[in-house]
């Protein structure tokens, strides 16, 4: 009597999570945040200027929502975090 076994391969799988494409990182309105805290969260998570912090806001507010930041996933991740640990609504897209 003969015995066969398989063999198990390992192989390592990378996860395509498009981590050198680009995405944006969006902003979206609501009606519990102020202009002034969105501007100031945008000037400190993002590094805008005010004058860009403040016409982001403006965007968000009038058409809903805007892309604040273009760059990788891994780039937007830390910048998303602090935006909803902020309480404001981001997404990376």
């Amino acid at each position: 009597m003969r015995f066969s076994y398989l063999e198990d391969e390992l192989v390592e799988v990378l996860e395509d999570n498009d981590s050198t494409k680009m995405k944006d990182l969006v902003v979206f309105n609501d009606d519990f945040n102020t202009f002034d805290h969105v501007i100031n969260t945008l000037v400190k998570v993002c590094r805008h200027s005010l004058q860009q912090a403040e016409q982001c806001t403006y965007v968000i507010h009038y058409k809903g929502k805007c892309a604040v930041k273009k760059g990788t996933y891994n780039e937007l991740k830390p910048m998303k975090d602090g935006i909803s640990e902020a309480g404001i609504a981001v997404a990376i897209m």
